[in-house]
């Protein structure tokens, strides 16, 4: 029986909806293995994990420019000295896990325990085979601390191979698979009994608007997106998810009914149906996160980007944009020029759902466990 050991972090939703993917995958396909998924932080210091984890959300909701800089300095000394010589002293409460597991693989989808694992092997108190799974669309130089320890990197696409290498890692050590995705996305699903459950209709535009993750900072160009397209496409039906945020739902489902626009356009607060809604949706609006970005392209949709966190999701709007499948709406542009021109031309968007399809890498969960496990 061959035991593996994954490793995330409370960092966003990324990191652990990557280590979910890659136990169910192989819980349900390999037999002789046996999985453990831990959030690493949490089980070292609780009280640690719960303060970071608050810090992340203020600082990267309420202060992206100090979150941009925290994410940027990290990369340099001493803030990056600091990062290792704490991963140094938090290795010894997360040894005793591993030890008490004795795994055979450690997979980290986030960079602190992949840095606590390369310590403990460094020092020879752990021989396991380690693997790190980056789960944005750009490097950045935390995932690289002690890359020498590391005997596998899985990164979302080439151009992160050529970079891994240049960094001095061997490129027999990387493998461009993308980032892990939930198997519900390779699902095929009832277009129209979906929409049918949404009241919405099978012969329209639909898009798919995820609001509710926006900082406050950015509220307002949620509110004129939501306008604009209550005032200007009359025939374009949207699902508009406004998360938690109370006051945003109202403010939208306010104005939903004093337009009588409660046929075209439905405002959910939550949803676990986010692969069902993109498998509707011809398009979505949406911050550039690691894990919206691969469902997106994994279901084929052109993304419209707003309010990217300063740093790694600067960085995925970067790439998407280049890559031609997103539009990226920042501050100065004109959103209903912008939306306008996109949707009077059906053949940009048709483009960019092929480039989108060609840019999604569907099966990343699969190779990456076939990688480390066949």
């Amino acid at each position: 029986m061959k035991k593996i050991l994954i490793f995330y972090g409370s960092y966003g939703a990324g990191h652990f909806s990557a280590a979910r993917s890659i136990k169910e995958y192989i819980d349900l396909n390999y037999k002789n293995c046996e999985t453990k998924i831990v959030d690493s932080i949490d089980y070292i210091n609780k009280f640690f994990n719960k303060i970071s984890v608050k810090t992340y959300d203020h600082l990267s909701m309420k202060a992206p420019w100090a979150w941009k800089r925290v994410y940027y300095d990290s990369e340099k000394w001493p803030i990056k000295n600091i990062s290792k010589r704490t991963n140094q002293l938090f290795s010894i409460k997360l040894y005793k896990l591993i030890s008490a597991y004795n795994p055979d693989i450690i997979i980290s989808t986030h960079f602190f325990p992949s840095q606590m694992c390369c310590v403990l092997k460094k020092k020879g108190k752990i021989n396991c085979k380690l693997a790190t799974v980056l789960t944005d669309y750009a490097p950045h130089g935390q995932w690289l601390i002690y890359h020498e320890y590391v005997d596998y990197f899985f990164v979302a696409h080439k151009g992160m191979v050529d970079y891994l290498s240049q960094s001095g890692i061997e490129k027999s050590k990387i493998y461009a698979t993308g980032i892990p995705l939930s198997n519900k996305f390779l699902q095929n699903y009832n277009k129209e009994n979906i929409l049918k459950e949404f009241n919405l209709q099978p012969n329209k535009t639909t898009v798919l608007f995820f609001a509710g993750g926006s900082s406050h900072l950015a509220r307002g160009t949620s509110s004129d997106i939501f306008k604009s397209f209550i005032n200007l496409f009359p025939n374009i039906q949207m699902l508009t998810i406004t998360g938690k945020s109370e006051k945003l739902k109202k403010e939208f489902d306010e104005l939903v009914m004093y337009n009588h626009k409660e046929d075209n356009i439905k405002v959910l607060n939550f949803t676990n149906q986010v692969p069902q809604l993109m498998s509707v949706s011809d398009l979505v609006i949406t911050k550039p996160g690691g894990l919206t970005t691969t469902e997106s392209l994994a279901s084929g949709l052109p993304i419209i980007i707003i309010d990217p966190i300063p740093g790694q999701e600067e960085e995925n709007a970067n790439f998407l944009e280049k890559n031609g499948v997103a539009i990226w709406l920042k501050k100065e542009d004109n959103i209903e020029k912008v939306l306008s021109d996109l949707f009077s031309s059906p053949n940009k968007i048709k483009e960019m759902k092929i480039k989108a399809r060609l840019l999604a890498k569907k099966n990343s969960t699969k190779d990456i466990c076939k990688i480390l496990l066949s």
